[in-house]
């Protein structure tokens, strides 16, 4: 979930008159006065959702939402302004809560948990790669994820600024590993799918590539990208926050 978003941007539509779905994606439709509305933004998300899941992020139109809906294309547009609205919607209805912090947990367990909630949620929903990148509107759920870093590093020596790039430098580790599990398609592995391709070139090669030979001749240790990654990062910010505390 945590991408390229900018906050900058969202204020920037607001002022232009576009509505925020983080502001709209607790109402359940158009205020007008009358009848029920026949459609919620949340059987919207939840039609845009299941095109996603099934086709894939680029196959979401608001014209195919609304035909899996039984309704006509301009009959959306009086609950969500366009497809950038919609896309927000279903991340938002995707996103879930973040992981709860035990009470006896430190800022590493935190980080820890977080990291690997955001890896589920990226491989129930693999579009969620495409959605979460660039300038773009955020819902109360994601910034929600975002929170949760800053606030399990609050006290501990960062500055604001530093704890946000914390938050971004997590989840980019996160985004590499989920798009390449996604790319090796349901239940593959990347690392073993690369020694698949590689592995026997490099070895009859050995003497032209003797460390990659010796490298991936050794078993042990395979397919741990995202735990090691992750452990790394965390390492270089319990150096700083150390140098920062005095180790307190």
């Amino acid at each position: 979930m945590v991408g390229g978003a900018s906050p900058q941007a969202g204020a920037a539509r607001e002022r232009d008159g576009e509505r925020e779905p983080s502001a709209a994606l607790g109402a359940s439709g158009p205020a007008d006065p009358g009848p029920k509305p026949a459609l919620s933004l949340e059987r919207i998300a939840a039609a845009g959702v299941e095109i996603a899941d099934a086709e894939g992020l680029a196959a979401v139109s608001m014209q195919k939402v609304a035909g899996l809906l039984d309704f006509t294309k301009m009959s959306l547009y009086r609950y969500v302004p366009g497809k950038a609205e919609l896309v927000a919607l279903m991340v938002e209805s995707v996103s879930g809560e973040p992981p709860e912090a035990a009470a006896d947990a430190d800022w590493r367990d935190q980080l820890t948990a977080w990291a690997h909630a955001l890896t589920e949620r990226f491989s129930r929903h693999p579009w969620l790669l495409d959605a979460t990148v660039g300038p773009r509107l955020l819902g109360p759920r994601e910034l929600a994820w975002l929170e949760r870093v800053v606030a399990a590093l609050e006290g501990k020596g960062l500055t604001g600024p530093e704890r946000m790039d914390a938050a971004v430098l997590l989840a980019g580790h996160v985004r590499g590993i989920a798009l390449q599990a996604r790319g090796s398609g349901p239940g593959g592995s990347p690392e073993a799918e690369l020694l698949a391709a590689l592995g026997s070139v490099v070895l009859r090669h050995a003497d032209r590539y003797p460390a990659l030979a010796d490298a991936m001749a050794d078993p042990d240790g395979r397919d741990q990208a995202l735990g090691f990654g992750l452990e790394r990062i965390l390492d270089g910010l319990a150096a700083l926050i150390d140098r920062r505390t005095g180790g307190s």
